[in-house]
């Protein structure tokens, strides 16, 4: 048997799959460690060569079994698996500063490793979801978590760009003034852009610009007594449940991506756009009303483009080491190792 693996290194945790020429994948559920990434680059490495032994035994497989890799990350780092001078908030130790993660890897486990970074990633696992892995198909996703990342998929390929910052969709400027001045609200973001896609969806944008507009308009909500970042991560939940204010917080957030997706409707013509991230791992009814209200948010469509499907990336803890798998099976194939 052959198989390629994808590793998800994040700051907290690294995740393992396992997939087989088939397409088919030999874990179903999370398969994770503990992320010593701010250890250092020889730590980290180390450690993501044991926990592929562990993960290879937990698949029924051999560790010789694997013929190539497909490692992903939080950014910035270039296409090529660079990673930034200046460091970043997952890779804090000096030694990573200019590290070749992709390399360090693949000459450590003397196999040929893929990149991507972790949205890219979680991009491409939606749509292969829903194309499979030889697709020709063309797709926009958006992954809201803490910021507000994504990736476009065109003609299958996921677009990486020059410099790796394809696919940065959280920071396109999007006609924010049809929200944020109904609201009288100026939706900074943290990279200093006002008005880009993260600054009105993302957790962040929850904390920073819109709990402070909605709960003096609540007075006596119990979000009031908690600390903001605690009170934006609990956000999801209470609207979930019906709770009014958080419900006005996710309509905003659906309008926004409404009018993202318009954007990149008219650029790419694609023939899916997809969502995911901590922002939907909720329940089936509270997705589907967010997909509804992202369509409230779109400017009239063309006829031919009001069917467009929207869908949520599933398996969403693991939509990041399932893309970089099936970055790796590409690589796989191109090379002749199955």
């Amino acid at each position: 048997m052959t198989v390629v693996a994808g590793v998800d290194l994040g700051g907290t945790a690294v995740n393992y799959t396992l997939v087989n020429a088939q397409e088919k994948f030999l874990i179903d559920d999370l398969c994770e460690h503990p992320s010593l990434a701010k250890q250092g680059p020889e730590v980290c490495l180390r450690q993501i060569a044991d926990g592929l032994q562990i993960a290879s035994k937990n698949a029924g497989v051999q560790l010789s079994d694997i013929v190539a890799l497909g490692l992903d990350t939080p950014g910035p780092a270039s296409a090529a698996g660079l990673l930034s001078a200046r460091g970043s908030t997952n890779f804090v130790h000096a030694n990573w500063a200019s590290f070749d993660i992709r390399d360090g890897l693949a000459q450590k486990l003397g196999k040929p490793v893929s990149y991507l970074n972790d949205a890219n990633a979680a991009a491409l696992w939606g749509h292969y979801a829903i194309f499979g892995a030889d697709s020709r198909e063309t797709s926009i996703s958006i992954i809201i978590g803490t910021g507000n990342g994504g990736g476009i998929i065109l003609d299958g390929n996921v677009v990486k760009g020059k410099n790796g910052f394809g696919g940065e969709l959280g920071h396109v400027l999007i006609p924010y003034q049809s929200i944020a001045d109904t609201l009288g609200i100026k939706p900074v973001c943290n990279c200093g852009r006002i008005g880009d896609l993260e600054s009105l969806c993302s957790l962040t944008a929850i904390e920073n610009n819109l709990l402070p507009y909605f709960l003096p308009r609540y007075p006596g909500h119990e979000l009031g007594n908690v600390p903001p970042h605690q009170a934006a991560k609990l956000v999801r939940g209470l609207a979930d449940k019906g709770d009014p204010l958080s419900k006005e917080i996710f309509r905003v957030q659906a309008h926004a991506l409404g009018l993202f997706f318009d954007e990149m409707i008219n650029t790419f013509d694609p023939d899916a756009l997809i969502v995911g991230g901590g922002a939907l791992e909720a329940s089936k009814e509270f997705q589907q009303w967010f997909m509804r209200e992202i369509r409230v948010g779109m400017p009239d469509q063309r006829e031919e483009q009001t069917g467009l499907p929207i869908h949520v990336i599933p398996n969403g803890d693991t939509a990041g080491a399932r893309g970089a798998a099936i970055e790796a099976l590409k690589l796989a194939r191109r090379s002749g190792l199955m």
